[in-house]
């Protein structure tokens, strides 16, 4: 048999193979490129398509056999894909997760209050995008989804939804101003909506930026690059507080470091820890090998930043930075404007893969807090454009920071039994004080007494002694006027500082009160304020005798009041003329308020009307009693009128058979 017909079939196969290879990998590779088509819904939306898709969900451990009480895990994805023409700057989505769910991971996404997780979101959360914030426009970026649409995967636990059921979130929209969601459509495991922009918003006239416009809060945090290397920065990080009645005391700033950043150096503040173990034994440590971490400032993942004492402030090695170094205190304008803003620097080190110095990215989960001060919530980071500062040089020009992000915090009220401070009532026609309500700030140990019964009645000694010393004379008081007594005790307000109101005279042309703050803490209220809301009251108010009072009408009728020179500090709690046995005495600071009727004809002071509606010490809302002093439980006679009445006429009918 000849081999060449054998070789000729043997080539052409081979041939074959070859060719038919070739084909199948051009197919792979269009593939490939190729995205999967996109529902129709997307395809018919010209605005933002958001959409969230429910995966899976598991039982949690412990199982139990109440349904609404079982724990899942459970696994979902949102998206937000930019539809329109527009760019979407600094995205923002709501959820309304309605099942009790606790967040546990977010990916492409933080929570916009700063929260950490896990957090509960049981009534909706907000997310915004982290490290994409801006959504660009398919025509800019020639159809890339990597820069058009962002994807959020998530996990997390919720409760209840027995199967077959689906625990899908109630609704579903974009929060960026100038759009508008419809309802969004629903089904079994999934949900979409499409926002458009909103013909009817008007956005406000203000100057043309690069990025979005600065934004107001009560407290603005403003995080700015001054110089940038390659593999680290400096950056300035400024607060200013921009609330009337705003103020925080020794201030704490933290935030979360996303990206394996470390501070190298600080001036103008201080951290908490300086450990560098965390760089030693992680990611920069194996970086920068040559690198001496004695000498770093910080390495932890959540940082705890202070400011400096006011002695600091010329230092040249951890100070010199303007509006340093102010011993942690920042002050409401309405007070003084040189001490509403705060500053300092520090040197931030990066790792890999963002060593270019252009790759920079501020940390996230910002929040700030004080020493018996209002909560402030942070949104996210928004990019803006770059600040302008004075050249030191002293020319007439202006420098711009490289980079620049803003923080927008604002004040949250406090929950019920949760203020920082509290206020009791009294007056000249009821001899019983109604105090602080029970657990005003809180109620961390009510083993011994009870956290929902109604604070007891005093006598206004009892303002005077610590809690703890009132038992013998709130018992006596309640014997005295025919009170019950209620076992288990009701709990203490736990509040650090409290406020008695007291109406002192009610007189044809007006009337007076009188404001007596107490500092049950050991520590000593440098500069205090104390301000009052009253809504009937508020145009009678005349003068203050012992403090520096001031009317801002606008801001809700309220009276700034704040300590007279030499006596702005409110001191702390001491111990009394006997040390072992004897109780505490508070700081205390007082004055009588004047109050004419002349503008406010027809006020019932008697009735409740001489009493504030608000009152905030250092910022701080204060917790109010629920009722006021009433002169039927006072100086008023409890005699009753109806034997009185009988007696008259039973005297007046004698008399009369007595005459005739």
């Amino acid at each position: 048999m000849s081999w060449t017909p054998l070789f000729l079939l043997s080539f052409l196969l081979t041939c074959s193979n070859v060719h038919l290879g070739f084909a199948q990998d051009y197919g792979d590779e269009a593939a490939k490129d190729t995205p999967p088509a996109p529902p129709p819904a997307q395809d018919n939306c010209d605005g933002i398509f958001v959409s969230y898709d429910f995966i899976s969900r598991v039982k949690e451990y412990p199982h139990v056999k109440n349904a609404s009480a079982q724990a899942w895990a459970f696994k979902s994805t949102a998206s937000v894909l930019n539809a329109g023409a527009l760019e979407l700057k600094a995205w923002k989505i709501f959820i309304g997760f309605q099942h009790e769910e606790i967040l546990v991971s977010a990916s492409n996404a933080v929570l916009v209050d700063g929260d950490d997780l896990p957090a509960p979101v049981g009534n909706g959360t907000y997310l915004v995008g982290y490290p994409q914030a801006d959504l660009k426009t398919s025509i800019d970026t020639a159809n890339d989804l990597t820069q058009i649409e962002v994807l959020i995967e998530m996990t997390g636990t919720q409760f209840g939804v027995k199967p077959p059921g689906v625990p899908m979130p109630k609704t579903l929209r974009l929060e960026n101003d100038g759009y508008k969601c419809p309802a969004p459509t629903k089904k079994k495991t999934s949900m979409h909506v499409c926002c458009a922009r909103d013909p009817k918003f008007k956005a406000k006239k203000v100057k043309t930026t690069k990025f979005l416009p600065r934004l107001h809060g009560d407290l603005s945090i403003t995080y700015d690059i001054i110089q940038a290397t390659e593999g680290n920065y400096l950056a300035q990080v400024t607060m200013e507080n921009n609330h009337p009645l705003g103020r925080l005391d020794h201030w704490n700033l933290t935030w979360e470091w996303m990206r394996g950043e470390f501070i190298y150096s600080m001036k103008g503040a201080y951290t908490h820890k300086k450990d560098p173990s965390d760089c030693i034994y992680g990611a920069p440590g194996q970086y920068y090998k040559d690198l001496d971490f004695s000498t770093v400032m910080n390495c932890e993942k959540k940082p705890i930043i202070s400011d400096l004492p006011q002695d600091r402030a010329k230092d040249e090695k951890v100070g010199n930075i303007p509006n340093c170094c102010k011993n942690g205190t920042l002050l409401p304008t309405t007070m003084d404007k040189t001490k509403s803003k705060a500053a300092f620097q520090m040197q931030v080190f990066k790792l890999p893969p963002d060593l270019n110095r252009t790759a920079i990215y501020p940390p996230q989960r910002w929040k700030i807090n004080g020493i018996l001060n209002p909560d402030y919530k942070c949104g996210a980071p928004i990019r803006v454009d770059p600040t302008e500062t004075a050249d030191p040089s002293g020319l007439d020009l202006f420098s711009e920071s490289i980079a620049s992000w803003q923080i927008v915090c604002n004040i949250t009220r406090p929950k019920s039994k949760s203020s920082h401070c509290c206020v009791s009532f009294s007056s000249f026609y009821n001899d019983s004080v109604i105090p602080c309500n029970t657990c005003s700030c809180g109620c961390p140990n009510n083993d011994t007494c009870n956290p929902n019964a109604r604070a007891m009645l005093l006598p206004p000694e009892a303002l005077l002694v610590p809690f703890d010393n009132r038992t013998a004379k709130a018992k006596a008081w309640a014997h005295l006027k025919h009170q019950h007594i209620p076992n288990p005790l009701p709990c203490p307000d736990n509040c650090g500082v409290s406020i008695n109101w007291h109406i002192s005279s009610d007189y044809r042309k007006g009337w007076t009160a009188r404001i007596t703050l107490f500092n049950w803490e050991d520590v000593n209220f440098e500069d205090w304020f104390t301000a009052i809301q009253m809504n009937k009251a508020f145009p009678g108010y005349q003068n203050v005798y012992s403090f520096n009072g001031t009317r801002i009408p606008e801001l809700n009728k309220t009276i700034f009041f704040q300590g007279l020179p030499g006596l702005t500090y409110l001191m702390g709690e001491t111990n009394g003329t006997d040390p072992i046995h004897g109780p505490r005495v508070p700081g205390k600071q007082q004055s009588v308020i004047s109050f004419s009727k002349k503008q406010t004809p027809g006020i019932n002071i008697v009735k409740g009307d001489g009493f504030p509606t608000k009152v905030f010490f250092n910022g701080e809302e204060c917790a109010l009693p629920t009722t006021f002093p009433k002169p039927s439980d006072g100086h008023q006679s409890h005699v009753s009128l109806v034997p009185i009445i009988f007696l008259t006429i039973m005297t007046f009918v004698l008399m009369t058979d007595y005459l005739q």
